[in-house]
């Protein structure tokens, strides 16, 4: 009676986490942004970005994810649809580290145990806390100036989709497209704070409407981890 019921124990633990193991990638991909200077086109990668990605399956179709990437921001009002922009012809370029974590959801079934190749799209939302850069635009007919002037903490709501497979037991290769809605007005330059606050020359564009920027790559990911639950009859 106690062998059946530690084999129930067992196949209980082994369904219920068959899927947990981990991921650990690479993600190379590129940036743009969404806001008062550039292009306002919603995939415009015009800038590498590069990072680290971990994924706890707890499940085959929920994970843990964590990552941490880094980018330069760059617009240019040369690449703007809008033609004030492209007179205006500024230029930003904007360093961020970013930090994400939340939770990963695949459309189909994504058994990591399993040796045949899986493939599924994704969604992925969370909560991300990043740092940038502060700075002033001042206008000047022969070249805008760009003065920076500190960095800051925010925090944004990434709402990312893919589609991943994997390759082969170990590796799994994903493309994905993850747009972050930030609680800032100023990864652009365009509504300076601080010892800049008060001054209304400094601002342009719309100042009642926060940015956005957007990372788009790919992710190689190693997989590692093994099914917690070994029971061996005596």
């Amino acid at each position: 009676m106690k062998r059946i019921s530690l084999f129930i124990f067992c196949l209980s633990i082994f369904w219920t986490s068959k899927a947990q193991i981990h991921e650990l990638g690479l993600f190379l991909g590129g940036s743009n942004t969404i806001g008062d200077v550039g292009s306002t086109l919603p995939i415009f990668a015009n800038s590498p970005a590069y990072g680290l990605v971990y994924k706890w399956n707890i499940t085959t179709r929920y994970a843990i994810r964590a990552s941490f990437i880094s980018s330069t921001l760059k617009s240019y009002d040369f690449y703007a649809q809008d033609l004030s922009r492209f007179n205006r012809f500024f230029t930003i370029d904007n360093e961020v580290l970013e930090f994400s974590a939340g939770m990963e959801v695949n459309f189909f079934e994504f058994n990591l145990h399993d040796d045949d190749k899986e493939f599924t799209p994704y969604l992925f939302t969370g909560v991300n806390y990043f740092q940038h850069q502060l700075f002033t635009i001042r206008e000047n007919i022969a070249d805008p100036v760009v003065e920076k002037y500190d960095s800051e903490l925010q925090f944004s709501i990434p709402v990312v989709v893919g589609i991943k497979a994997s390759i082969s037991p170990l590796f799994i290769i994903s493309l994905e497209t993850g747009i972050r809605y930030t609680f800032t007005d100023n990864i652009d330059g365009s509504n300076p704070i601080g010892q800049f606050e008060n001054n209304p020359t400094l601002k342009h564009g719309s100042l009642y409407n926060k940015d956005w920027y957007v990372f788009t790559g790919f992710t190689f990911s190693y997989t590692f981890g093994q099914i917690p639950c070994y029971c061996k009859e005596k």
